[in-house]
């Protein structure tokens, strides 16, 4: 799908700039630089977005490509200045909660379903239908830019992995614009209510929202962990921290970074 000739008007109404490019090799890296260069520019919610994005970069340095028009790509930069350090690993699952509920709210009377994977995989139904990097902006103690890339209008016979999935493999049209809109919304208020906590995920509510979109909680996994070991065990939890928290007979693990496999 071509950049619609009215932009994106739901969006721009909670985003104070959107920046549409016909195309570009990525929106994080281009929002990055693009901050770098002019901080003030670039305040909350302000976004950069193409369908048609050449090499899109994801969590380990992971890239990949999509023909054009068939996916949404959009760097958003968030400003949390008022928000503690150690409290900033929340934002990429936050990020995941809010997409999880702009695509849920896609689905209403579909009779399919929007759930997160943690940290902050969307999953459509059992399939992989967006993925999101949060980057730190150099230099920017305050800015970070999360970059989602959705499956939009991507034909089965294109998805790059068997578990991935499109609104389009589906049978679902989605709207782009209330797509952003949704999701630039979820993601404000979910980080607003993080900041007022003074970046308590539980006293906020976010713990609990987040755990409860989440269904790698309650489900049995493999866990591929940085130094290359697996982890297998059912995940019962998040921690404060927002880790994931695998039992493996009676020993509990928590994990802060890994690729999670929903074995069922």
């Amino acid at each position: 799908m071509p950049i619609p000739e009215e932009g994106y008007p739901l969006a721009a109404a909670v985003s104070p700039r959107v920046q549409i490019v016909e195309t570009t090799d990525s929106t994080n890296a281009d929002v990055l630089a693009a901050v770098t260069d002019d901080p003030g520019g670039w305040p909350h919610l302000s976004l950069l977005l193409t369908t048609d994005q050449r090499a899109g970069r994801g969590r380990l340095d992971r890239s990949w490509t999509t023909p054009p028009g068939t996916a949404l790509a959009v760097s958003v930069v968030v400003r949390v200045p008022d928000l503690p350090i150690p409290a900033r690993g929340w934002i990429p699952l936050i990020a995941g909660a809010a997409m999880t509920r702009a695509i849920g709210e896609q689905l209403i009377a579909s009779g399919h379903a929007a759930r997160l994977k943690w940290p902050n995989d969307v999953l459509l139904d059992a399939g992989k239908v967006c993925g999101i990097l949060a980057e730190v902006v150099p230099g920017l103690h305050d800015a970070v830019v999360i970059g989602s890339g959705v499956n939009t209008r991507m034909p089965r016979t294109d998805l790059p992995l068997a578990t991935a999935t499109s609104f389009e493999a589906v049978g679902l049209e989605c709207d782009d614009d209330r797509l952003l809109a949704d999701y630039l919304t979820a993601l404000d208020r979910l980080l607003a209510a993080l900041v007022e906590a003074g970046g308590d995920a539980e006293a906020s509510g976010v713990h609990a929202e987040v755990s409860e979109l989440c269904s790698t909680i309650d489900s049995d996994v493999v866990v591929s962990l940085p130094d290359g070991s697996k982890l297998e065990g059912r995940a019962e939890s998040l921690d404060p921290d927002g880790r994931l928290v695998v039992r493996s007979g009676d020993v509990l693990t928590t994990v802060s970074a890994g690729d999670v496999v929903h074995v069922r």
